[in-house]
């Protein structure tokens, strides 16, 4: 609102300039002008300038309550993002490369106060059906995850190892064909996680497993929430939304971070938060106070 308040102060100071100059220009082309027409002019010229230092003075006092303002949205900020996650193991999963919006995440992660992520995944896709199977069938105890008819079922399993951490057979069976890239130990149990798809929506088999790996790691109990940033060209709100998932589109501003933090740091706040179409439940969540707690000596 103050940028457009700006503006559209700068535009009218601009016009005011400019018929200034006409109307100088004017006077000094108009040499044989009386008297009375000169004195209306220069009357003209005079309100015009004074139009003008008000508008001035208009676009001066904007612009530092625009400042005021930026600088009191950035205190709050920091003010209800404080320790919001503190304490808190958070484990990110990106279904493609990391490349987009891990600087995101991490930046809601580092002002909320958890640190770095305990682990991150970044999955390879698409999934070749006929490796993973291969792989699953020569081990007897995951066997039964070989079928091209247990595809979900896979990523179901996955999904909450993932989330679960602890013994992790599957994970550790197929990490060498589904993981492109990896940080972090698989041991810690996370405290939510956070999804994030930086490649095409997918099809066929892969679609199949992403299904399973969704709604995996919303089943374990702990927070899970897929984010994507606003200018992200290929949308997958609704995929998460269909795996149950809670969702924020806007994870490169400072509203989506704070959605994100509030979602990760209960588990009982739920919903769809952003400013697409797929935010069903408006900007932000309600965000609770952080509750400290001190000990007397």
């Amino acid at each position: 609102m103050f940028d457009f308040r700006y503006h559209v102060a700068s535009l009218a100071a601009v016009f005011f300039a400019l018929v200034i100059g006409i109307l100088v220009g004017v006077a000094l082309a108009s040499h044989g002008l009386g008297n009375t027409e000169r004195d209306r002019l220069q009357e003209d010229i005079r309100r015009a300038e004074s139009r003008g230092d008000a508008f001035k003075a208009q676009v001066d006092a904007l612009t530092q309550s625009g400042a005021s303002d930026r600088a009191f949205v950035e205190r709050a900020y920091k003010l209800v993002m404080a320790n919001r996650l503190k304490g808190k193991k958070i484990a990110i999963l990106f279904v493609g490369s990391t490349d987009g919006n891990l600087s995101s995440v991490k930046t809601a992660l580092g002002d909320a106060d958890a640190g770095e992520p305990i682990r991150v995944r970044a999955l390879t896709v698409p999934i070749d059906p006929t490796k993973l199977q291969r792989r699953l069938a020569n081990r007897p105890f995951l066997a039964a995850f070989s079928g091209p008819k247990q595809l979900e079922q896979l990523g179901h399993a996955l999904g909450q190892e993932f989330a679960g951490g602890g013994e992790t057979p599957l994970l550790n069976a197929l990490q060498s064909l589904i993981v492109e890239e990896k940080a972090g130990r698989l041991k810690k149990r996370a405290d939510g996680v956070v999804v994030v798809r930086t490649t095409s929506p997918q099809t066929g088999a892969t679609a199949v497993f992403l299904k399973g790996l969704y709604a995996g790691l919303n089943d374990i109990g702990v927070p899970a929430v897929g984010v994507e940033g606003t200018d992200d060209p290929a949308s997958a709100m609704k995929a998460f939304q269909k795996a149950g998932l809670s969702t924020v589109d806007d994870v490169d501003t400072r509203a989506g971070r704070l959605a994100l933090a509030a979602l990760l740091s209960d588990s009982m706040t739920r919903g769809d938060f952003g400013v697409k179409p797929t935010a069903h439940d408006g900007p932000l969540p309600s965000v609770s106070p952080v509750v400290t707690t001190t000990t007397g000596g």
